[in-house]
């Protein structure tokens, strides 16, 4: 009950980070988008100081709100717990339920070492803005951050290099084959493929 209760935790943890960091790029896009391109200096930028005055002053009224009203709370904390689990990754320990006449899924961790690895082919190293386009061309992970990415990899625990530096470019985040476990022994031929849930 200890463990369950610990991954449950820890699903919070990761999807509250997601989902703060994809409201935040939602109003940071939104606050962008204010800016008129057939104006220059500071008549150009004039938008986006509406739209960040507005966010600004949503805030202070939500504050205000909640001050006045403490009660609301009972209802704004569940929904946001909630729905920072709906944005967490299932881990292999937690496994999503299913029907008892279902067959069992495969390994979530072992499915995505096996797209890592074909990812990366020959190469030693990749950066996760290089691993993300080539998993959205396979179909993977469509709408996806890098930092969605990252925290999906990290959940299942698989190792990301913080200042990975290859091919003549700046260092950036990214996945290192020699420090990625080793693929398990290979499904059998019998045994009916399954498709791949993305990392």
């Amino acid at each position: 009950m200890t463990t369950r209760l610990q991954h449950l935790a820890r699903r919070l943890v990761d999807g509250a980070r997601i989902l703060t960091r994809r409201q935040a790029r939602r109003i940071a896009a939104w606050i962008r988008a204010g800016r008129r391109d057939d104006l220059t200096g500071l008549a150009a930028a004039l938008g986006c100081i509406a739209r960040a005055l507005i966010v600004a002053a949503g805030a202070y009224l939500l504050w205000r709100i909640i001050r006045a009203a403490p009660a609301l709370l009972w209802a704004l904390v569940p929904a946001w717990c909630w729905a920072a689990l709906r944005a967490a990754p299932r881990t292999a320990a937690e496994p999503a339920p299913k029907e008892a006449s279902e067959e069992p899924e495969p390994d979530p961790r072992e499915a995505v070492l096996r797209l890592l690895y074909e990812a990366l082919g020959d190469r030693p190293a990749m950066y996760l803005s290089d691993l993300l386009q080539h998993l959205q061309k396979e179909g993977h992970g469509t709408g996806w951050s890098v930092a969605d990415l990252r925290a999906r990899l990290e959940a299942l625990g698989i190792p990301v290099e913080m200042r990975l530096k290859t091919g003549g470019r700046n260092a950036s985040r990214g996945v290192v084959k020699e420090q990625l476990p080793p693929l398990p022994d290979p499904v059998p031929q019998e045994a009916s493929p399954a498709s791949s849930p993305a990392a």
